[in-house]
């Protein structure tokens, strides 16, 4: 795993033994969203466009009683390679996160993310304290993420024969 700093939002990466395609399709569904984000306690709803610009899907953060219910939308896709979301998490606020999938080859790639507070009192905060949260979190995000989608590419790679 790397880490470097790009438009002053330090950026995670991890390689992942599937292709970008298999990454992609746990990322467009919507319904495993809580398997893989940190810090998402559940999907209550999500848009039948996800992940189509507009699309939002409905959850809720925090540890049980504390939970609170918000939604995460897209900004931009581009289908197999990046989607841009406007994470929400009232009332610290809204972040910008942008997830990346670079094909390394026919069954590998690199998914990366870069995210940091966009709106709300989290901005208060000063850069270098808000990404002491957020890098360990996407980087156990990444690593949640890339599970996924490795189990389900043995998956198809098995039930293919």
């Amino acid at each position: 795993m790397t880490e470097h700093r790009e438009l002053h939002r330090p950026r995670v990466s991890r390689t992942v033994a599937a292709p970008a395609s298999a990454v992609w399709d746990v990322i467009a569904d919507g319904w495993q969203y809580s398997t893989w984000v940190v810090g998402t306690a559940r999907v209550r709803d999500v848009d039948p466009q996800w992940p189509a610009p507009g699309s939002r899907l409905h959850h809720s953060v925090g540890p049980w009683p504390l939970t609170l219910s918000d939604s995460t939308s897209v900004e931009s896709a581009e289908p197999p390679h990046r989607v841009v979301l406007t994470a929400r998490g009232w009332p610290a606020g809204e972040a910008r996160v942008e997830i990346e999938i670079v094909p390394d080859g026919p069954a590998t790639c690199t998914v990366s993310i870069a995210e940091d507070a966009s709106t709300g009192p989290a901005r208060l905060v000063p850069l270098p304290v808000r990404q002491a949260g957020m890098l360990p979190r996407n980087r156990e995000t990444l690593h949640r993420l890339a599970l996924v989608a490795e189990g389900r590419h043995r998956e198809q790679l098995r039930a293919d024969g």
